[in-house]
C-alpha cells in the first residue's frame, strides 16, 4: 500500500489512474455485458478520490474519472467526431468533480459511522444528479446511465418498473459506496455490512411487492433491415424486396428503420403509391422514417410516416429531440468549426413539436421515436400515459457498424419496455434490431449488424400502469431532497464550529462593604 500511495503521489501518474477507474464502469455494457461489473466497478475510483490528500485533488479525481468514463462510453463516436470527442469528454466529465468532493468529504480518513451512512444516500444522490444534468439533450441526452447495465437483469427490470432506471442508478451506486468500505475502513465494516443488509433489503421488497405487467394479447410486427447500402434508392429496393416477403405472413405492422425513405413523399407520389401497393401486398401497415426536406414547409425533418393500402394515413410523426453535432450543431455560430474536423451536421435538422399515438388498424395504438429518443425514459412514459399498446423506436447506426454502439442502443428498448410495461419494437437499417416484451424480457431474436432480412416477431401486449408511469422520476426527487438536506446540515453544523465560544462569566466586582460595586458612583 505504500508503494501504491508513492507511486499516486505523482498528479500526472494519479490523474492517469483515475481516467482508467472512471472508464471501467464500460466493461459492464453492451457490448462486453458484463452487467455483474456495475456492482464493483465504481470502487477503485471512489477509492482513489477517498485518499486524495485534499478535497480539491479529489474534485480533479473526479473530473478525471468522468472524462475516462464518458470518453470510454462514447469512444465510437472518434471517427464522426475526431478531437471533438476529447472536447465533449473533458467537458462532461467535469460533473464528476463535485462528486468526487463528495466522496472525499464523507470517506476521507477513518469516517465514522454516521458519515458512512450518510455516505450511503448522499453519494448515490450527487450521481444522479450527474446523471440529470448530463441527461438534458443538449449535452448528448441520458446515453450510458449506470442502471442502464443491467438491460437483462430481470430482478433489476422489475425494479425499473418502480423506479425507472434512476432507481437501478441509485442502488448500484450505494452497493459500491458500501464495498469500498468494507475494503478500506476495518473499523467501519459492520456498518458498511448493514448498509449493503439494508439495500439488499429493499431491494428485494421492491421487487416483490412490484406489479407485473399482465398480458392479455398478442400482436405480429415484422422488422425490416436492409444493411448497409450506399444511396437512398439502392436502400429503398431492397427494402421493398425484403417487405414483399411478408406477404401471407399475417403480420399487423411492418416496421423500417431510420432514414428507411430518403425523399419526401408528398413530394413524390410515385413512392408513395409504391409504398402503398407494398401494403396492400402484405396486407398490413408500413411505418416507414423519412429523412428529407419537406415540400410543404421548409428545413430538413426526420419524420415516422404510416403508409397504408390507401397511401399516406397522415399518422405523422417529426422527431422532436436532435443528436447534437450528428442532427445539429448547438452554437452553430461558436462551434460550427466541428464539421470541417469531423462529420458533424452540416444543417441543422428542424424538430417536431409533440409526441404522436399512431392508430393503426382498429385496435393497434403506437408510439414511434426516432432514434437516440429511446434513451429518455420520461418520452416512453409520456406515450404509455397517452395509451400506447407498443412503442417503437426507429434508428441507424450504419455509422457505428463495428463499434459498440448498435448493441448499447438496442439494449436501452429492454429498460424503456420494463419501466412502461409495455412492449417496445426497435428497428434499425443496420442492426442492432430487437423486440422486447412488456417487462422487458427479450422476443425472438436479435438481427446483427451482418444482418439483411426480415423478421416477424410475436409480440405480448400487456395494459396496466406500472408504478414509473404513475409516479415518475420520484427516485430523482428523492435524491435531490437528500442533498439537500444533508448541504443543510452541513452547513449549520459549520456555522456552530465558526461561533466563537461564550466568555466564562466574570464575578461582579465588590466594595469593601463587601457589595456590588455600581459603575459610576
Amino acid at each position: 500500500m505504500k508503494t501504491l500511495g508513492h507511486w499516486l503521489a505523482s498528479p500526472w501518474r494519479r490523474s492517469v489512474a483515475a481516467v482508467i477507474a472512471g472508464a471501467l464502469p464500460v466493461l459492464a455494457y453492451p457490448a462486453p455485458s458484463l452487467w455483474w461489473c456495475a456492482y464493483v466497478a465504481l470502487v477503485p475510483w471512489i477509492l482513489l478520490m477517498r485518499t486524495a490528500p485534499t478535497g480539491k485533488r479529489a474534485a480533479y479525481d473526479g473530473w478525471c474519472g468522468g472524462f475516462g468514463f464518458m470518453l470510454a462510453m462514447h469512444h465510437w463516436l472518434l471517427p464522426f467526431l475526431h478531437v471533438f470527442t476529447f472536447v465533449l469528454a473533458a467537458l462532461l466529465g467535469a460533473l464528476w468533480a463535485l462528486w468526487g468532493w463528495l466522496v472525499h468529504r464523507l470517506l476521507a480518513g477513518v469516517p465514522s459511522r454516521r458519515r458512512i451512512a450518510a455516505a450511503l444516500v448522499v453519494l448515490p444522490s450527487g450521481w444522479l444528479a450527474v446523471e440529470l444534468v448530463r441527461s438534458w439533450q443538449g449535452l448528448g441526452g441520458p446515453w450510458g446511465m449506470l442502471g442502464s447495465s443491467q438491460w437483462q437483469v430481470e430482478p433489476a427490470l422489475r425494479l425499473a418498473s418502480v423506479g425507472g432506471v434512476w432507481l437501478l442508478s441509485f442502488l448500484l451506486v450505494a452497493v459500491n459506496v458500501a464495498v469500498a468500505v468494507l475494503v478500506a475502513v476495518r473499523q467501519a465494516r459492520l456498518p458498511a455490512v448493514a448498509g449493503l443488509v439494508a439495500t439488499a433489503a429493499a431491494t428485494s421488497a421492491a421487487w416483490s411487492l412490484s406489479p407485473r405487467p399482465d398480458v392479455d394479447g398478442q400482436v405480429r410486427i415484422a422488422v425490416v433491415q436492409p444493411g448497409v447500402i450506399d444511396g437512398p434508392s439502392h436502400r429503398l429496393a431492397r427494402e421493398e424486396q425484403l417487405t414483399r416477403r411478408l406477404a401471407g405472413q399475417d403480420v399487423d405492422l411492418i416496421v423500417w428503420g431510420e432514414s428507411s425513405v430518403g425523399f419526401d413523399l408528398g413530394d413524390r407520389p410515385d413512392l408513395a403509391r409504391r409504398l402503398a401497393d407494398l401494403s396492400r401486398a402484405t396486407d398490413a401497415g408500413i411505418l416507414v422514417n423519412v429523412d428529407a426536406r419537406r415540400s410543404d414547409k421548409p428545413g430538413i425533418y426526420k419524420s415516422s410516416v404510416l403508409v397504408g393500402p390507401d397511401g399516406l394515413t397522415g399518422e405523422r410523426y417529426d422527431k422532436m429531440r436532435l443528436v447534437p453535432f450528428g442532427e445539429y450543431v448547438p452554437a452553430r455560430s461558436l462551434l460550427g468549426w466541428a464539421t470541417s474536423v469531423g462529420k458533424a451536421a452540416g444543417e441543422d435538422r428542424m424538430r417536431g413539436s409533440q409526441p404522436v399515438v399512431m392508430n393503426v388498424g382498429d385496435s393497434l395504438r403506437v408510439g414511434p421515436m426516432v432514434c437516440f429518443e429511446t434513451a429518455f425514459p420520461d418520452m416512453t412514459r409520456h406515450l404509455t400515459r397517452e395509451g400506447v399498446d407498443v412503442l417503437i423506436g426507429q434508428s441507424s447506426t450504419s455509422t457505428f457498424q463495428q463499434s459498440w454502439a448498435p448493441e448499447q442502443h438496442a439494449s436501452l428498448a429492454a429498460l424503456r419496455a420494463a419501466e412502461t410495461g409495455r412492449p417496445m419494437v426497435h428497428a434499425t437499417l443496420t442492426g442492432v434490431s430487437a423486440v422486447y416484451g412488456p417487462s422487458g424480457q427479450r422476443v425472438g431474436s436479435w438481427l446483427g449488424t451482418d444482418a439483411s432480412a426480415t423478421q416477424v416477431y410475436d409480440v405480448p401486449l400487456a395494459h396496466g400502469t406500472t408504478p414509473y408511469v404513475r409516479f415518475g422520476d420520484w427516485t430523482v426527487h428523492a435524491a435531490m431532497l437528500i442533498l439537500a438536506a444533508w448541504a443543510a446540515g452541513e452547513g449549520v453544523r459549520t456555522l456552530r464550529l465558526r461561533r466563537p465560544a461564550p466568555e466564562p462569566p466574570v464575578p461582579p466586582a465588590r466594595t469593601v462593604r463587601e457589595s456590588p460595586a455600581r459603575p459610576g458612583r
